[in-house]
Order: structure tokens, then C-alpha cells, then sequence
């Protein structure tokens, strides 16, 4: 003998006026060109150096920011240089040398590319 019991349905059609209960955060899934940008962007902020050298160069006055303005993250001018090319590989930065500096920019596309990703989609009306 089984103690399940079937219980009654109480109603049979769900009303046209219930909203879903979690709508999506984006507006569309990545294309496999747009997840390839994407990870390959955060696989390069994913180290904690490399995190507080993109913000230092993208919060920097004027834009850029030269290496020498930058390079006080804990680690050696040495690391400082890898973490920046890894920057550049990514797409994240550009660098252009003057005498004996070399001076990095965030990517112009780069923030608002970031943005869009990490917006949240407007909700349905």
C-alpha cells in the first residue's frame, strides 16, 4: 500500500497576467565570435596585477598613463611589462613609446564593449 495521494489541479490555465518569474540579463546568449572576445578579455583581467594596471591606466587623468606613473602594484618593472603585453595580447590596452617611456591607453572600444556585456537586459513591457 502507498501513502502518495494524487492532489486535485486547482486551476487549468495559468493567467495571460503572470510575469515570468526571472526574466533574462541579457538580451541575447554570445555569438562564438562574441564569447571569444569575452573570455579572452577576462582571462586577461583575472589576475589581480593585471586587474590594478587595466584600472590604473583606464582611471588615469588625461586617459593614459605612462609606465613609469603605473608600475607601484607590488611586483617587479619586469612583471609590470609582462602583465601589460598580456594587457595589449587581449585587446585591452594599446602602448606607444615617446623617448624612453612607453605610455598605455585602454582600448576605445573596450569599456563600452565591457559595458554592453555586463548590462543588464531592459525588462519586457
Amino acid at each position: 500500500m502507498s501513502n502518495t495521494r494524487v492532489l486535485p489541479l486547482l486551476e487549468s490555465e495559468v493567467p495571460e497576467t503572470v510575469a515570468p518569474c526571472c526574466p533574462p540579463l541579457t538580451e541575447r546568449p554570445f555569438t562564438a565570435e562574441e564569447a571569444e572576445t569575452a573570455a579572452r578579455m577576462f582571462k586577461a583581467l583575472g589576475d589581480p596585477v593585471r586587474l590594478r594596471l587595466f584600472s590604473a591606466v583606464a582611471s588615469h587623468e588625461g586617459g593614459e598613463a605612462c609606465v613609469c606613473d603605473i608600475s607601484d602594484v607590488g611586483v617587479s618593472q619586469p612583471t609590470v611589462s609582462h602583465h601589460l603585453k598580456k594587457l595589449k595580447e587581449a585587446g585591452l590596452l594599446t602602448s606607444e613609446r615617446r623617448g624612453t617611456w612607453v605610455y598605455y591607453r585602454v582600448e576605445p572600444s573596450v569599456l563600452a564593449a565591457m559595458g554592453k556585456l555586463l548590462t543588464i537586459a531592459p525588462a519586457a513591457a
